[in-house]
């Protein structure tokens, strides 16, 4: 899957901790059960909170990079909350 394969969109450039997560619990629910949320943070704790996130509630974690001091996540959701 590449960087531009996903249907939405939170950019949690510029937010601490716990800001980036609680805004991803949120707008995970706003795409259908199958499709990608790509996730744009500058945030470095984002690189251990959103795997666990991810796991803890069930989602897919397709990527997850670095790139510029950006951390970059693909998300598909993969149950209804």
């Amino acid at each position: 899957m590449s960087d531009h394969d996903y249907h939405a969109e939170l950019d949690a450039r510029g937010l601490l901790c716990p800001e980036p997560v609680m805004m991803l619990h949120n707008r995970i629910l706003d795409v259908e059960v199958g499709q990608v949320l790509r996730v744009v943070a500058t945030d470095p704790s984002t690189t251990r909170d959103i795997p666990r996130f991810c796991q803890f509630l069930g989602h897919e974690l397709l990527s997850q990079q670095e790139a510029g001091g950006e951390f970059l996540f693909l998300i598909r959701r993969c149950q209804d909350a």
